[in-house]
Parts: C-alpha cells; structure tokens; sequence
C-alpha cells in the first residue's frame, strides 16, 4: 500500500477519518484487555514500531540476532512473513523456501539465524522454544498482545517521525503515540530528525552500507526498492558514490513479476545503467537476474554500542 499525502500532511481528509481511527484504536485497546500473553522460558526481545510502513525494524532485529549470537546465545527469529502465504510456524529454508509462500523479510532473517514464520507469534515463539532457542528476537508484532516481552523496542523513522499524528485510517498511526511509547522499554531513532519526547533509553542509528565486495563509486545506477520509504535506500546508493541517474519506488512488500523485472532491467539497459536494489528486493528475484541486479547490503550503525549493549545485558543476564 503507497501512504496517502494525508498522512503526512494531514487536511480535511484526515480529519474526517479519524472517527474510524478512534474506532480502530479501541478495538486495539480491547484486544489487549482480553488477552492471556504467552510467557515464553526465554528472553523475547519485540522490535516494533507505531506506524505502518517501513522505519527500518529489520535491519535492527538482524542487528541483535547478530549480537545476541556473538554472546554464545542461540537465538531464533519469529516474524509475521508479511506477503507470502504461509500462516505457520513454519521453520525457513532457505534452499526451498521462496518469498511468494514466507515473504521477503524472513528470507533475509534466516541468513542470521534460524528464523520462523508465524501468524500466531505466540505459536511461532513456542516453536522456536521447542527448536532450541536460547532467545526469540521478533520482527515487529509489539501491538500483539499474545505474547509477553521481555525487552520492546520502538523503531521511529528519524525524518517521517509519526506523520500527521493521526491513527490509521486518518493517519499512518496503529495506535496514539503516547499509549505506545508507555509500554516500550526503549526507543530507537534511525536516521537525522527530531526524537520523540520519551523517559527511557532513546537510542539513536543509521543505516550504513555493509562490504559485498562491489564498489558503486562513480557507477551510473538505475536504483529501484519496495520498503516503506523508498528514497532512503536512493539516498543510501548516492552515499556509495554512485550517480542515481533514474529510479522507481515501489511499495513496502511490493510482489515483483517476472514481466516487470524484465522491463526494470530494459529501462536500466536503454540507459547504459546498473540496475540496484535492496537485499529485501533481490530475495524475490528469479535467479537468472543475479549479477544483472545488485543488491546494496546495509546494516546498522549505533552512535551508542555500549547502551544497546546494556539493554541485552538486562535480559540475558550477562555483563
């Protein structure tokens, strides 16, 4: 789904749907009031966030999986597989599972750690419990009231912030800020922009690119992405040095068929231009486009590694 300019900019239209947003807020409030949380035997650390859309929650679960492991934990991902069929909790493969069944965010998952894919996170959690896991991250779900957390964190998009403040429909919001920000442990801004006025740890990161082996510097680039704000993967693109000569957007999940890569590759090619995307794109594309497209892995730059480490010293007992 592309975000309405209402969302950020808010208007007649916004106002005139926030009855509904005060109705879908309620409905929330009352799911949580009827709930029995699952309390897990192991450390489960939610990365979440208020809005709808992308504000760079995966790439901060991959962070922790990768942290978490390097303490000698055995940690699993659980995630909802937004855009694939499978309902779960299905363990991933990646020799065999393709992002149209699990979608595209557990492909990337499972390259860190053993990932499962779970409509019902609590059911998804108590698999990864029975699998062995020493610790569950999961990516998103901290509106879900079936389970219970050991540790919250809020991704904010630094720029976007939380739009026009409103609740969805009337705005980008899956629920008031001030009701989210109470229950979060921690909140975490990525990228430039103003902080949300918070009491606890208020962690700030980027996204930077990772080695891969290719260099982008001084490249002619045709850039294309499917997340939840596509300028900032071209923004990234332009940090590696390359000129972004033409690009496309596309919505955060977007299902590619083979028809439009071809025709995103030939756009690339009457231009003389590298087609690039993001890791979360190239796991839905046919292998017989690898080395045509490249992705530009990122990962997470902290401005404060000690405080992120802290937090996880909280829950595992360590440090």
């Amino acid at each position: 789904m592309k975000a309405p300019d209402f969302w950020r900019t808010g208007g007649a239209m916004a106002a005139a749907l926030s009855p509904l947003g005060a109705l879908y807020g309620w409905g929330a409030r009352v799911r949580a009031l009827l709930a029995r949380p699952y309390e897990a035997p192991v450390p489960v650390i939610c990365v979440g966030n208020l809005t709808l859309g992308g504000t760079g929650k995966t790439p901060v679960v991959i962070d922790l999986l990768q942290k978490l492991a390097a303490r000698g934990v055995v940690v699993h991902a659980v995630t909802r597989g937004y855009g694939g069929t499978e309902r779960g909790p299905h363990r991933i493969n990646l020799k065999e599972d393709r992002a149209k069944r699990v979608g595209d965010e557990p492909l990337l998952l499972a390259a860190h750690a053993p990932a499962w894919v779970a409509r019902d996170r609590a059911a998804g959690i108590r698999a990864a419990v029975a699998a062995g896991a020493g610790a569950v991250v999961t990516d998103d779900g901290f509106q879900n009231p079936g389970f219970a957390k050991s540790l919250s964190l809020v991704v904010v998009d630094g720029e976007a912030g939380f739009g026009n403040g409103r609740v969805f429909p009337a705005g980008p919001l899956r629920e008031p800020v001030a009701r989210g920000l109470a229950r979060a442990d921690a909140v975490v801004v990525m990228g430039p922009g103003d902080a949300p006025a918070f009491d606890g740890p208020l962690l700030r990161a980027g996204l930077e690119p990772r080695a891969s082996g290719m260099s982008l510097e001084g490249a002619r680039v045709f850039a294309f992405a499917g997340i939840g704000r596509p300028e900032k993967f071209f923004d990234t693109v332009r940090a590696l040095g390359a000129e972004v000569v033409d690009c496309e957007g596309f919505p955060d999940h977007h299902r590619y068929t083979g028809s439009m890569v071809n025709r995103l590759i030939a756009r690339a090619d009457e231009q003389g231009l590298q087609v690039v995307t993001t890791e979360k794109d190239m796991v839905k594309m046919p292998p017989s486009v690898r080395g045509i497209i490249w992705p530009v892995p990122v990962g997470v730059a902290w401005e404060d590694e000690g405080a992120v480490e802290a937090l996880l010293d909280g829950v595992t007992g360590q440090g």
